[in-house]
């Protein structure tokens, strides 16, 4: 076996292993001829058509060609420099969000965001997808059992009922000055009859056995932008992006994940200072971040994200004027919130 000290470390872009130059065979590298684009969201090589939006995965693409290993650093792409207009001034004026662009209405209805899913996302959750999954299974649903899903009136008659469509609530019910709403959907009522009667805003599976997933949780976000792009990255590991949704109208973005492990939710809800084309944004859900590409109506600077907006939880003092409502609350199954 060689010793160490004569192993040379091959060059050859997306192979980086050590080789013995007395044992160099073609056919024992497998690397990318090709350079690294990265372009808008996208990162891959110019070599071959594999294109990704993780890093991680962009560096764990498998070369498409084979040759010899070689020791020999591949010469860098030569760059051109203009140099006709290196005495032309260039006058630098601040971008401000236009003052005269009009916002819509907070409580505009929000569109799904459709996310970009990474698939080491779903590899990394598909165990403990299972997990849930089985324990569910494993839990006999009973004939005329309620779906546990928020504001579902469904009850369970048998296989059939699992090919139903369900709508429901997915967010969290809201009580503050009187008014009653959905995180979800914000339709408030100050009538709490009205409230349990409101029709879901989501569609998707029955629940029959409930899995308690009310707990919240923390993450860390933070935030950049260019003139015409704000991201917001919300830094979360091990969530499952088919229960988890991004809203968005003009001026408002609400985020609302789910954690298989912890069995736990996080929820976010901003009023963006600027305005934004909801049509022309987008979200990539990530091994360990959800990110979201807001695209700004117009070009401009934002001061900041969005407004401070008053607590929406429930006061206290209120408390116990609704002590009545978690009997009234069982008819959709929110004991649990």
């Amino acid at each position: 076996m060689p010793q160490e000290t004569t192993l040379l470390h091959c060059y050859n872009r997306g192979c980086g292993k050590k080789f013995d130059p007395n044992d160099n065979k073609e056919g024992d590298c497998v690397h990318h001829p090709g350079q690294p684009i990265f372009h808008d969201a996208y990162k891959g090589w110019s070599c071959c058509n594999k294109k990704c939006i993780d890093f991680t995965e962009f560096l764990n693409i498998k070369g498409c060609t084979k040759s010899s290993h070689s020791n020999i650093k591949p010469p860098e792409p030569e760059k051109s420099v203009d140099k006709s207009k290196s005495n032309e001034v260039i006058e630098v004026k601040p971008l401000v969000n236009g003052a005269g662009l009009e916002r819509p209405p907070f409580d505009t209805p929000q569109i799904i965001l459709k996310p970009n899913v990474s698939s080491t996302l779903l590899e990394q959750i598909k165990g403990l997808t299972s997990i849930v999954s089985n324990t569910i299974s494993e839990t006999k649903v009973q004939i005329g059992q309620s779906c546990k899903n928020n504001s579902c009136k469904a009850t369970y008659n048998g296989p059939t009922s699992d090919d139903e469509v369900c709508s429901h609530h997915p967010g969290t019910p809201v009580f503050h000055e009187g008014m009653k709403y959905w995180s979800c959907c914000q339709k408030k009522t100050t009538d709490f009859s009205t409230f349990l009667e409101q029709p879901g805003c989501t569609q998707g599976k029955h629940m029959w056995i409930s899995i308690n997933s009310n707990k919240k949780v923390k993450c860390r976000m933070d935030w950049h932008q260019t003139g015409t792009l704000v991201v917001v990255s919300v830094y979360a590991k091990k969530y499952q992006p088919d229960r988890s949704t991004i809203k968005l109208n003009p001026i408002r973005l609400t985020v609302d994940l789910y954690f298989i492990e912890e069995n736990s939710r996080y929820n976010l809800d901003l009023e963006l200072r600027g305005v934004v084309d909801v049509t022309q944004s987008n979200v990539n859900m990530l091994p360990t971040k959800v990110e979201i590409k807001l695209k700004k109506a117009e070009p401009g600077s934002w001061a900041k994200l969005d407004f401070p907006r008053a607590n929406i939880e429930q006061p206290e003092e209120d408390s116990q004027n609704d002590e009545n409502i978690s009997a009234k609350v069982e008819a959709v199954d929110l004991s649990d919130l």
